[in-house]
């Protein structure tokens, strides 16, 4: 399980990260990475069930990236029909682990900081 606490702690490590404030959305020059996603009444609708706990909207790599981790590779991973044609997956923080969440906005992270500062970080984080 991981909690609002995780994904500030997670986003406070990565450069060019900024949270928005009195908000819990964090973006890089402008380009969202992630940020808590209400969910409306219709988007519960189009879901089997509703998510055990918030639900936090990442920005993934691609389509392919979206699609894997939204149909099974991650627990607490899904979807909604208003970002299926975006690369964005919402992650249920009640059932996703710790280490997948820094994973996931580490590599959202990475899809819209610029190319040298994410792999001056990569190259001093290989250990991670």
């Amino acid at each position: 399980m991981a909690t609002w606490e995780d994904v500030e702690r997670i986003t406070a490590s990565l450069p060019g990260l900024e949270q928005t404030p009195g908000k819990r959305e964090w973006q890089v020059r402008g380009r969202p990475v992630a940020w808590h996603r209400v969910l409306q009444p219709h988007d519960l609708d189009a879901l089997e069930g509703p998510p055990a706990g918030d639900a936090l909207a990442v920005r993934v790599p691609d389509m392919a990236e979206q699609k894997a981790l939204t149909e099974g590779s991650v627990e607490g991973a899904f979807n909604i029909p208003h970002f299926t044609r975006r690369p964005i997956v919402l992650v249920d923080l009640e059932r996703v682990g710790r280490d997948t969440l820094a994973e996931l906005i580490t590599d959202g992270w990475a899809t819209q900081a610029p190319k040298s500062v994410v792999a001056r970080w990569m190259g001093e984080n290989q250990t991670r």
